[in-house]
């Protein structure tokens, strides 16, 4: 575990953005999300990610997310929120509406801006860092967003800084390490990509994980046993690991493939009826589907 003072640890499922027949954001599914999450067993919340389709949402539709889950975790667990904006000034809203709200800490998403160099995006942080007394995380993720920090840029983030104590990043286990030896325990590190990696991940040092919601039961109990420490616990964790393993192989193809197929996992169940996806998005197909519904099926028998 880091040495960095955070509370913050453990497996925080970035909820889906359901959106209904009309195209409007799902009340009800948000509703029905945080319950299920909350009866799993996890030690945390986040919401606004890549996985919520952050980027096809308005500033209003994120507003009512970011405001639904807070009423509906009804200060239960830690929540963790993503901050989007391409302006210093827009995340810095952003960032004390969260604050407002009750969100224990924020992670930032750098700009799509073209072009845009490291250099550019330190600054931006950097800039945005300074308008909050918020515990700060960065979404290190330069696969999926294009951009990203390299070590000796963390650390001169993280010595100007002194609420950047978390980093969230999107990568295998492999680099994750690198990242987390270099930081010498100065920042409480989570990994995403739903979870692939998991006992290696937390073997590595990550403070925790953030994955989908639809594993996270199983993903709680593995973070659970890997924190006893015993051989028991860990070779448990491990079998565990090994019966989500297809789930998460199948809908980490990609983004889009974890947007249609992960999100429709989730959907059946917890009985949430049809699928509505907000374009532009991966359409089902049969065969994705009898793929998912096999996975599904062979979730609910864990």
């Amino acid at each position: 575990m880091p040495d960095v003072e955070t509370p913050f640890r453990g497996i925080y499922p970035m909820l889906y953005a359901f959106f209904g027949p009309d195209g409007g954001l799902d009340r009800a599914a948000l509703r029905a999300q945080v319950a299920h999450c909350v009866a799993a067993g996890v030690q945390g919340l986040a919401v606004l990610g890549l996985a919520t389709e952050v980027d096809k949402l308005s500033l209003d539709e994120r507003l009512r997310l970011l405001h639904w889950t807070a009423e509906d975790l009804d200060g239960r667990l830690p929540l963790a929120v993503t901050v989007f904006g391409d302006s210093v000034e827009a995340q810095a809203d952003f960032l004390r509406a969260a604050q407002a709200a009750g969100a224990d800490w924020a992670i930032l998403q750098p700009p799509r801006r073209a072009a845009l160099s490291e250099a550019d995006c330190l600054e931006f942080f950097s800039a945005v860092m300074a308008t909050s007394a918020l515990p700060l995380a960065i979404q290190n993720a330069p696969e999926y967003l294009g951009i990203g920090l390299g070590v000796e840029a963390i650390e001169t983030l993280r010595r100007r800084h002194g609420n950047f104590v978390l980093l969230k990043g999107e990568g295998p286990a492999l680099t994750i390490r690198e990242v987390i030896e270099a930081s010498e325990g100065r920042l409480a590190v989570f990994n995403g990509r739903n979870g692939l990696e998991l006992p290696d991940n937390l073997r590595a040092g990550c403070a925790g994980v953030i994955p989908g919601p639809e594993t996270c039961a199983v993903q709680a109990r593995i973070f659970e046993l890997m924190a006893e420490g015993s051989p028991g616990g860990e070779a448990e964790a491990e079998r565990l690991y090994r019966d989500i393993l297809p789930l998460l192989t199948f809908v980490m193809q990609s983004l889009e493939t974890l947007h249609c197929y992960g999100k429709r996992i989730l959907a059946w169940h917890l009985e949430l009826g049809e699928v509505h996806d907000r374009a532009p998005a991966l359409a089902p197909t049969a065969f994705g589907l009898a793929c998912a519904r096999r996975h599904a099926e062979a979730l609910t028998r864990l």
